[in-house]
């Protein structure tokens, strides 16, 4: 009887062992699986991720060929006055940014390269005071003789057969700065036209000044542009001179 015992004691211990296994066994296995889950999918969003990249590159490369070296050709003009291959050239002084605005525009319907001369001492606000009988600009325009520095006058115009030349009016003539510009370069051989922006003045005899200043060149009369002056209103005025 006592053996008896025993044996089921033990019969039920191994059914009690079996059943736990089988449980663990059980509950595991939804673990593993939303592991391996958690892991494809994590590993799909990173392919994607891949695929997303590469488009992006692919994208901006065919991007590139199709304007090739267009942000740099515009830097190296900007900064060394280098011809892109262009015959027009928009060289002009802009103290407020007015006169920048329409050369900008002239050089988007003529297809210009385009150069800003800059001052090697920028005028302030009180300089362009020409309320003050002592401002710097009053005492420039006071006197035909001065002829302020160009911190950055490399523009080459050797390959240009025309230039425009751009500048604001002050006290009915250009700056002094113009002058000094002129002076400095050969026109011979191409057509130079002149244009200012101005609150209410016209360009006057500015035009003939640097003209004469420069010494050679076939100087067209120009004229003032206002300063919100459309394109089509640019070429009409381009096409009035010819």
């Amino acid at each position: 009887m006592k053996k008896l015992m025993i044996s089921m004691l033990a019969a039920l211990c191994m059914f009690g062992f079996t059943a736990c296994g089988n449980a663990d066994s059980s509950s595991s296995a939804p673990a593993e699986t939303a592991l391996q889950t958690q892991a494809a999918v994590q590993e799909t969003r990173a392919q994607q991720t891949e695929e997303s990249a590469g488009v992006t590159k692919a994208e901006q490369s065919d991007e590139e060929k199709a304007f090739p070296e267009q942000t740099e050709t515009q830097s190296q003009n900007a900064d060394t006055g280098e011809s892109t291959g262009a015959d027009t050239i928009v060289v002009y002084f802009s103290a407020t940014g007015t006169t920048k605005g329409v050369a900008e525009r002239i050089a988007g319907v003529t297809n210009a390269d385009i150069f800003e001369l800059i001052p090697a001492e920028p005028y302030s606000d009180a300089d362009l005071d020409w309320n003050d009988k002592n401002s710097r600009t009053t005492i420039e325009m006071n006197d035909p003789n001065v002829r302020p520095a160009i911190e950055n006058d490399t523009v080459n115009l050797d390959s240009y057969s025309t230039v425009y030349i751009g500048y604001p009016i002050w006290w009915g003539d250009a700056p002094r700065m113009m002058s000094t510009f002129v002076e400095a370069h050969d026109f011979d051989g191409k057509t130079v036209i002149p244009f200012c922006t101005s609150g209410g003045s016209s360009i006057g005899r500015s035009g003939e000044n640097l003209a004469s200043q420069a010494g050679s060149g076939n100087w067209l009369k120009g004229g003032r542009l206002e300063a919100g002056i459309s394109e089509s209103e640019i070429q009409d005025w381009i096409n009035s001179m010819n």
